[in-house]
C-alpha cells in the first residue's frame, strides 16, 4: 500500500508545515530562522555553548605555553628562549581572543579565556605592582652605551648626574674611553676599563681582573668595591648578542655558553656580597640564564615598578639589561631616560 502523507509530515515541508524555500523560515531565501542561524546571538542558549570551540582551543594552548614555557625545548632554533624573551607580550593575545569570542557570541570561548588570563597574572601580576622603597646605601647604574653613540660626552654627563655610586658601562669603544673618563672624573674618581666594559665608582676599587666568557676578547670583568659598609664584588658583563634568523632561528648558543662561564666565576667568588651589572642579552624568564639567575636576585623583580623594559630605547620590548645581586637587599629599581644609545640605562638602590 502506498504511504499516505499528512500536511504535517510531507517530506518537502519543514517542521512548521512550510517548504524549505520561498518565504519559509527554513529556506535560504526566507526571512525567518535561516537568517538567525547565520547570525548567532546570545539568547540562543544551546548555540552560545556550542560555538567558539576553535577560539577556546587557542586560549587553552596559549595558557599551556605560558604555564609550561620552561619546558619548551631549545633543540629547534632555541624556540624556548625566544618565547621566554617576549613572554609577557603573549598576554596581548587575550584581548584579541576576547574580541573574537564576543563577535562569535560564544560563552564557551569566554570561559576558556579566563585560563590564560589567570596564568598571565600569576606570572606577571607581581611585576605590575609598585614595590619600590626609599633609602638604599648603594645606588648602581648599568648602561650599554652603544659603540656607535654619537655623543659619548653627553651620555657620560647624564649618567654622572644621577648620583650613582657605581656606573657600569658596556660596549665601550676604545675611541670613546677618554670621553667617558674625562666626563666622569669629577664625580667618580675611581674607575677601571677592561676590554669593552668598564666601571666608574665613588669608592676605591681593588683586585680588578677580566673574566673569561669565551669571546676571545674581554667583555666581562670583576673588581672589589670598598664601600663604607664593607666590600662588594662587582661584575660587569656584556654577553654575546642574539639574533632571530629565518633558517637558524634564535641564535643564542654563544650567549648561553658565556652565561655558563660567568655563572661559574660568580659561584667561585669569595666575597659574600656581589652585584652583576650588564647587558645579558636575555630576560629573567629565559631558562638559558639559569647559571646566573639561580644564584643572583633581580633588583627589578624584587623592588621595581612594572617590567622595566630597556631595549630598544625607542620602544622598549624586553629587559635585557640587568642588575642582579647576592646578599644585598634591593630597595628600588627603575630605568633612566634615554641617552644616545639604543638601550635605556637601568638603575637600582640596594642596602648592604
Amino acid at each position: 500500500m502506498a504511504p499516505v502523507y499528512t500536511p504535517q509530515t510531507r517530506p518537502d515541508e519543514g517542521p512548521e508545515g512550510k517548504g524549505s524555500g520561498g518565504d519559509g523560515s527554513g529556506g535560504p531565501g526566507g526571512s525567518g530562522g535561516g537568517g538567525d542561524r547565520e547570525r548567532p546571538h546570545w539568547r540562543d542558549a544551546t548555540g552560545r555553548w556550542r560555538r567558539g570551540w576553535v577560539i577556546a582551543a587557542i586560549a587553552l594552548l596559549l595558557a599551556l605555553i605560558m604555564l609550561a614555557h620552561s619546558k619548551v625545548p631549545n633543540t629547534i632554533g632555541n624556540l624556548g628562549s625566544l618565547i621566554q624573551t617576549f613572554l609577557p607580550w603573549l598576554g596581548l593575545a587575550v584581548p584579541v581572543l576576547i574580541g573574537c569570542a564576543v563577535v562569535r557570541r560564544s560563552v564557551t570561548a569566554l570561559v576558556a579565556l579566563l585560563v590564560p588570563l589567570l596564568v598571565w597574572f600569576n606570572l606577571f601580576g607581581g611585576l605590575v605592582l609598585d614595590k619600590t622603597g626609599s633609602g638604599g646605601a648603594l645606588m648602581v647604574v648599568s648602561h650599554n652605551v652603544d659603540a656607535g653613540n654619537a655623543d659619548p660626552e653627553a651620555t657620560a654627563r647624564q649618567l654622572g648626574g644621577t648620583g650613582a655610586d657605581l656606573i657600569a658601562l658596556q660596549e665601550l669603544p676604545q675611541s670613546s674611553v677618554d670621553a667617558y673618563e674625562e666626563a666622569l672624573a669629577a664625580t667618580h674618581p675611581y674607575h677601571t676599563v677592561q676590554g669593552t666594559v668598564g666601571l666608574w665608582s665613588r669608592h676605591p676599587l681593588s683586585d680588578t681582573e677580566p673574566v673569561d666568557i669565551g669571546m676571545g676578547w674581554t667583555r666581562a670583568m670583576r673588581t672589589t668595591v670598598s664601600t663604607p659598609d664593607g666590600a662588594v664584588a662587582a661584575y660587569v658583563a656584556h654577553l654575546p648578542s642574539v639574533r632571530v634568523q629565518f633558517r637558524a632561528g634564535f641564535t643564542a648558543g654563544q650567549r648561553d655558553d658565556a652565561a655558563d662561564m660567568l655563572g661559574r666565576a660568580i659561584a667561585a667568588e669569595p666575597v659574600e656580597r656581589a652585584v652583576l651589572l650588564g647587558d645579558l642579552n636575555g630576560t629573567m624568564n629565559d631558562g638559558a640564564l639559569a647559571p646566573l639567575t639561580s644564584q643572583l636576585r633581580s633588583t627589578q623583580g624584587a623592588a621595581g615598578a612594572g617590567f622595566g623594559f630597556s631595549w630598544p630605547a625607542g620602544f622598549p620590548m624586553a629587559r635585557i639589561d640587568q642588575i642582579l645581586v647576592r646578599e644585598l637587599e634591593p630597595v628600588s629599581s627603575w630605568t633612566l631616560p634615554a641617552t644616545g644609545s639604543d638601550h635605556l640605562p637601568v638603575a637600582a638602590r640596594v642596602d648592604l
